[in-house]
């Protein structure tokens, strides 16, 4: 994995969410559903420079708020959160994500994109909502599902376990 030497990745504590909460805001990410319980940050010299979450639906997850401080950024950082937290899912895992160049991101990690049909009942509400703005407003947004480069993610919970 490609973080910094003297970096500490762990499990987010109840006062990292303000600093979190931050980092998403900056992105322009959606700053709702920030659990602090399960994001995991990734610390340098005592500052949270990334963060990431595995959101928990009934029988899915999804990896959100995936974000490297602006310094930090083009050094490995993203996609090692990335793969971080693809092997803590324990579930199928998916994602939402706006812009073709994030979408190309995911797909080098096994990601693929889903069509409204593919999505799961769990995510449909939250997803529908989003398929709307995607819709009306024309927003390059994508939704994805994690196939491991191929397989199919119901092969997640194995792989983790194993």
């Amino acid at each position: 994995m490609a973080f910094p030497p003297a970096s500490n990745l762990r499990r987010a504590r109840p006062e990292d969410l303000p600093t979190v909460r931050g980092l998403v805001l900056r992105s322009l990410l959606d700053p709702t559903q920030l659990r602090w319980s399960q994001f995991w940050v990734l610390e340098h010299q005592n500052q949270i420079i990334a963060c990431g979450q595995l959101r928990e639906f009934d029988g899915v997850q999804e990896l959100g708020s995936l974000v490297v401080s602006r310094r930090w950024r083009q050094r490995g950082i993203g996609t090692a959160m990335a793969q971080h937290l693809i092997e803590e899912a324990t579930k199928p895992l998916y994602l939402d994500c706006l812009g073709t160049q994030l979408r190309g991101f995911y797909e080098t990690l096994g990601f693929v994109e889903l069509k409204p049909s593919e999505i799961p009942p769990q995510l449909q509400t939250r997803y529908g909502v989003l398929g709307l703005l995607k819709t009306v407003v024309r927003l390059p947004l994508f939704f994805m599902e994690y196939r491991s480069h191929g397989c199919i993610s119901m092969d997640v919970k194995t792989r983790s376990s194993g």
